[in-house]
């Protein structure tokens, strides 16, 4: 499989984007992917500045391939993170949860290509006239926040919709669905839920185990009633949370801020602790494909060796 153009002016090998998930994709796992031949992603979350320059320090150490960083439009800390990843000029900056569009002349002026994640056509659209670099349509079957619309007729009308690279994400797992990505117009995927499952990942053993043993119909979305839908995989945490959110939902006057004392650090708890009483486990709906820990570069590997076989394959009956 050949990089598109996009891929190809930065360096990087593979058509495949590592997902900036917060907590858990760090400077480790970038390198790693990076190593690889797919494009490593930081994901700078709610981390204050100085988190974020350590783990670029991170990287660089362990890399000297391009990798990037997920900046969170909505953290608290999101301006002094900008400073620090325009300091460090990364080749890629991918966004998510808000409109990058007053940092865009800074992120191009360093040297990045700015990349948001976007649920819709019309997101697209807006991204695309204010000079971002490509999109990734990301479906409703990704892990952590999500979107309404399926990758499968969201991607192909993306496409349809801009002129710039759309690279697709949400249920995206194996060669399957990055040859499926490819046939619908992408110029590349974003995978996350697969890269739990890399050794390089640096999340608490009950996390990994969590997504290894699950089935195809072990996450769930909370969320939907209070407008914030997070797909994660199903515990007594995820099914407390659900439980409360409707009965709040059926108020006269719902008050779903107390529902923020519930959610509030529970994916930290489960990436750092495994904890599975309160902790948040975070996966998109392809956790049940993802059956042991494997390197990241090997992950790459059976992934793109798949994938060439099958697009070869369909070439035969074209």
């Amino acid at each position: 499989m050949k990089a598109t153009p996009f891929f190809q002016e930065l360096g990087i090998k593979y058509p495949i984007i590592q997902g900036g998930m917060a907590w858990v994709a760090d400077g480790q796992l970038a390198a790693a992917v990076s190593n690889g031949g797919g494009l490593g992603i930081i994901g700078a979350g709610n981390a204050p500045g100085a988190v974020v320059a350590e783990q670029i320090k991170v990287a660089r150490s362990l890399t000297d391939k391009p990798f990037g960083v997920n900046v969170m439009l909505m953290s608290p800390f999101v301006e002094e993170v900008i400073e620090v990843v325009l300091k460090a000029h990364v080749p890629v900056v991918t966004t998510g949860a808000g409109n990058p569009g007053k940092y865009i002349d800074d992120f191009k002026a360093a040297g990045s290509k700015v990349v948001p994640v976007v649920p819709s056509v019309a997101l697209a659209r807006m991204m695309a006239r204010i000079g971002v670099d490509g999109v990734v349509a990301e479906g409703g079957e990704s892990g952590g926040h999500i979107g309404q619309l399926a990758t499968l007729p969201l991607v192909p009308q993306v496409v349809d919709a801009v002129d710039i690279p759309v690279f697709a994400a949400g249920g995206i797992g194996d060669g399957r669905g990055v040859a499926a990505a490819f046939m619908l117009g992408a110029a590349g995927v974003q995978m996350g839920t697969r890269f739990l499952a890399a050794s390089e990942t640096n999340i608490h053993e009950n996390y990994k185990k969590a997504v290894i043993k699950a089935k195809d119909i072990d996450t769930q979305v909370t969320g939907r009633f209070a407008g914030s839908p997070v797909r994660v995989l199903k515990n007594k945490m995820s099914k407390k949370f659900l439980k409360l959110e409707k009965a709040e939902a059926q108020k006269p006057e719902p008050d779903f801020a107390k529902l923020d004392e519930l959610g509030n650090g529970s994916l930290r708890r489960a990436v750092q602790e495994g904890d599975k009483e309160t902790g948040s486990f975070m996966a998109g709906e392809i956790a049940g494909m993802v059956k042991k820990v494997q390197p990241a570069a090997e992950i790459i590997q059976e992934v793109v060796g798949q994938a060439d076989q099958l697009l070869s394959d369909a070439g035969r009956f074209v």
